[in-house]
């Protein structure tokens, strides 16, 4: 297993949603209308990476670092993309001698990708910065906000127009500001990167957590909030603590039943949803040549369940050949005069390690002895071998039937998960069999749909009673109707391929057991309709009172043409800035608000914050800031407060979202009135009283949902004390001004309560001095309520991180008298 380094750490507070300049705040210069940002995406060749510019860099570290050093496939990129190179490898690393965990690197990244959720919270942060375009290529992707129910044809023209408002104002922006938006109905958008965008040696920004699928093409690509993304818009350095690195060394070869999925959950019941924190994953060894493109994507796609920043794969001829049939024959070109597949000096490849490159931690899987396994529920790390999951439905009580499978997704929605998965149904077919449990097929993108129907895999699907939905995330992220008559609460499971299994994610039903698996497992349970079910093994009676048995799947990486490029309708537009063209954004939106400046960070210690809640147990980002009906708010930040933490457990009474105002006067003593916790929050705001949430182990984890971290500041939060925090988040806190700290001891998070009372000590210091000095205390006073506990509580800050000076954000550093904001 992993040992994750720790020690004195230090924190900041971020956020601002205005870029005007503020007095006694040291700040980069805003950029001006000379720099040639349109010079940067207005052309097509924005889709190609200047290689001779990486191979420059990495030169320049080799130079700084000594040939002597040995570097892994990941800091290769990373380090080609460094602003300064001096500056991130030899500060605070013994002379370069201890980059790893100690370096905070300062990079400036290719590209940025946003999901058309997320894309509006960070165009309203990056439209207050007044630039007239991103100054890297950037690209919206209208993907989250699209209804699963009955098909297609029925479900996408329903969310556009249901939607139309959001989707004006994202294409309204990117005309604007020369971003290329891919509307509604073009695919998913780590499918569509990956057919569009990602290459070896790319380095890009996502604002979506499962960005990290760009992986399965050699690039580096990094889920985040939308305020980091901005920072990458507007040509500021993006700041990221030096990763370690996760070596997983592949042997064999892949056999029968086992997919690439199955890698990626057997290395989750391995790592936890907390073991990859920290790490980047790193594959390497000779099953890496084995695998598929698209598999290695979907690999790396799930490394986000692990909490990996990112995770990478080396250039592979499947790479090469992938691109080609993706219409990049040029890029193929490109890479083959930069040592793509390993020729040439060994200092000079850029695409692969060196050889002799070390690695933190090694785990070894020999790809030829995986057998299928099945994830979940509640959890994606929760992972059983499939020879092992009928005793353990059994031994836990799960339900014993299902009723739903689903496949597709941005995780398992590739040619080869669709063509192993239609040999299946025309298995079953062929005895005369039809799916017991309903059955979704979700495309991943416009061009995988439009191969799919060229190659009449969608009529296989259709034909044996399937459901196939709009090329668009669905029901993987809560945008699913149901039809079956399940109600909220009624205890049920259901199969899918995706990547995340939440409570209350697909469904809005905390009671849906969601199980993960391959699309070739899912779809041969659906047959049978039973979790007992072991399709390697077990026999489906036939009509005719046969038993049948599954052949293994079989099924192509690639289709033998090209990729079929799909209706023209749902090409992107081009990259190209019209300063002329309004944002349209209605003054009376219920949907859409322009932000307003958060106030200024207290100018001394935090006095007086009353704990608003204790969680208990897993606390994602679901559970802070929960999808489904909610993602019409996304672009209006008081509305969707209005669900801030409604999935949290109380730990001192077991209910859910039910807060207790201990301060409430005009209460009888021992009797305090209860409500929502965002009832409660907004309350206290109105009050003018700031509060604190107490949380346990790995607070956050899950999407890279800034609003989790927005909406929490906006209702009044300054600190949120937990046992760890999620990577992705912990930045999003502290980008959006709120105090991210952990217990020294974690042993003490049982002696704190709600409605204690807390004061910070050193705090203020240590967030002028740039994080240096004690500040490690935070101090809980006697509570007015009587039986309340009451003592001193030891925290240690989180990692420290500078604001983006050049967004106008406030930055930690002399002289002390800063305003936070």
């Amino acid at each position: 297993m992993l040992r994750l380094g720790s020690g004195p750490k230090a924190i900041a507070t971020l956020r601002g949603a205005s870029c005007a300049p503020s007095s006694h705040v040291l700040r980069r210069q805003l950029a001006t209308e000379a720099t040639p940002h349109t010079l940067v995406n207005a052309t097509s060749d924005s889709r190609y990476i200047d290689y001779r510019k990486l191979h420059k860099k990495l030169d320049e570290v080799r130079y700084v670092l000594g040939k002597r050093i040995r570097l892994t496939l990941a800091e290769k990129i990373l380090y080609s993309h460094l602003h300064n190179v001096e500056e991130s490898l030899l500060s605070n690393t013994h002379n370069g001698n201890q980059i790893r965990g100690n370096a905070t690197l300062k990079l400036k990244p290719d590209r940025v990708a946003m999901q058309d959720a997320s894309a509006q919270m960070a165009l309203l942060q990056f439209m207050s910065c007044g630039l007239p375009s991103t100054a890297v290529p950037t690209s919206i992707h209208c993907d989250h906000m699209i209804v699963g129910e009955r098909g297609a044809d029925v479900d996408l023209p329903a969310s556009i127009t249901g939607n139309k408002e959001v989707f004006d104002f994202l294409e309204s922006a990117a005309k604007k500001y020369g971003i290329e938006f891919w509307p509604p109905g073009a695919g998913i958008i780590h499918q569509t990167v990956l057919e569009n965008y990602a290459a070896p040696g790319l380095m890009m920004l996502g604002t979506d957590s499962h960005t990290p699928n760009a992986g399965g093409l050699g690039a580096i690509a990094i889920g985040v909030g939308g305020a980091d993304a901005v920072d990458a818009m507007v040509d500021a350095p993006w700041e990221l603590k030096a990763p370690r690195i996760l070596g997983v060394k592949l042997e064999g070869q892949l056999e029968g039943w086992a997919a690439p999925k199955d890698v990626i959950l057997k290395l989750a019941g391995l790592l936890t949803v907390r073991g990859g924190t920290g790490f980047i994953i790193e594959y390497f060894g000779p099953g890496v040549e084995t695998l598929s493109c698209t598999g290695m994507a979907t690999i790396c796609n799930m490394g986000a369940e692990v909490g990996a920043t990112t995770s990478v794969f080396p250039t592979t001829k499947e790479m090469y050949s992938y691109l080609h049939k993706t219409h990049r024959g040029r890029l193929t070109s490109i890479l083959g005069n930069y040592h793509a597949v390993g020729a040439g000096p060994a200092d000079k490849v850029l695409f692969h390690s060196d050889p002799g490159a070390e690695y933190d931690e090694v785990i070894t899987i020999d790809l030829s002895t995986l057998e299928p396994h099945i994830n979940g529920p509640f959890t994606p790390d929760l992972s059983t071998p499939l020879s092992k999951f009928k005793d353990a439905v059994k031994v836990n009580k799960w339900p014993e039937s299902f009723g739903a499978s689903l496949i597709g997704s941005c995780t398992n929605s590739s040619f080869e998960d669709m063509t192993r998965a239609e040999d299946l149904v025309k298995q079953a077919s062929a005895a005369g069999l039809k799916p017991k449990a309903d059955f979704f097929i979700t495309p991943g993108s416009e061009q995988i749909r439009a191969t799919l129907a060229r190659e009449n895999t969608l009529e296989t699907f259709s034909s044996a009673g399937g459901i196939v939905l709009a090329n668009a995330c669905g029901p993987c992220i809560g945008q699913w109707q149901r039809t079956d008559g399940v109600s909220k609460g009624e205890t049920n499971a259901i199969f899918t391929s995706y990547n995340r299994n939440f409570k209350g994610r697909n469904d809005g039903n905390p009671s849906t057991m969601n199980f993960l698996a391959s699309p070739e497992i899912v779809t041969a349970m659906s047959y049978a309709g039973s979790t007992t079910f072991n399709p390697l093994i077990d026999t489906l009676q036939t009509p005719s009172g046969t038993p049948f048995q599954f052949s293994p799947p079989e099924g192509s990486a690639q289709p033998e043409e090209a990729f079929a490029q799909g209706d023209p309708k749902f090409a992107p537009t081009p990259a190209i800035p019209d300063a002329s063209h309004p944002v349209i954004i209605s003054p009376t939106s219920s949907r859409l608000a322009i932000l307003e400046p958060f106030a200024p960070f207290p100018q001394g210690e935090l006095e007086g914050l009353r704990v608003l809640y204790k969680v208990k147990g897993q606390c994602t980002t679901d559970t802070i800031s929960a999808a489904g009906p909610w993602l019409k708010y996304k672009g209006h930040l008081p509305n969707i407060s209005a669900n801030t933490l409604i999935g949290a457990l109380n730990a001192e009474t077991g209910e859910t979202n039910v807060a207790y105002d201990h301060f409430d006067s005009s209460a009888p003593d021992n009797n305090p009135p209860k409500s929502s916790i965002p009832d409660l929050a907004q309350k206290w705001k109105t009050e003018g009283k700031e509060w604190l949430v107490v949380a346990e182990s790995n607070y956050g984890e899950g999407s890279a949902r800034e609003h989790a971290a927005l909406q929490p500041r906006y209702l009044g939060a300054r600190i949120i004390l937990a046992k760890s925090f999620a990577r992705i988040h912990e930045t999003n806190l502290k980008k959006q001004g709120i105090v991210p700290l952990v217990f020294e001891n974690e042993g003490d998070y049982e002696e704190i309560a709600a409605g204690d009372v807390v004061s910070t000590v050193g705090l203020w210091d240590m967030l002028n001095a740039g994080g240096s000095g004690d500040g490690r205390r935070a101090r809980c006073t006697p509570n007015p309520a009587p039986g309340h506990r009451y003592g001193q509580y030891i925290t240690q800050p989180t990692l420290f991180k500078t604001a983006c000076p050049s967004l106008g954000f406030p930055t930690i550093a002399s002289p002390p008298q800063h305003a936070f904001a």
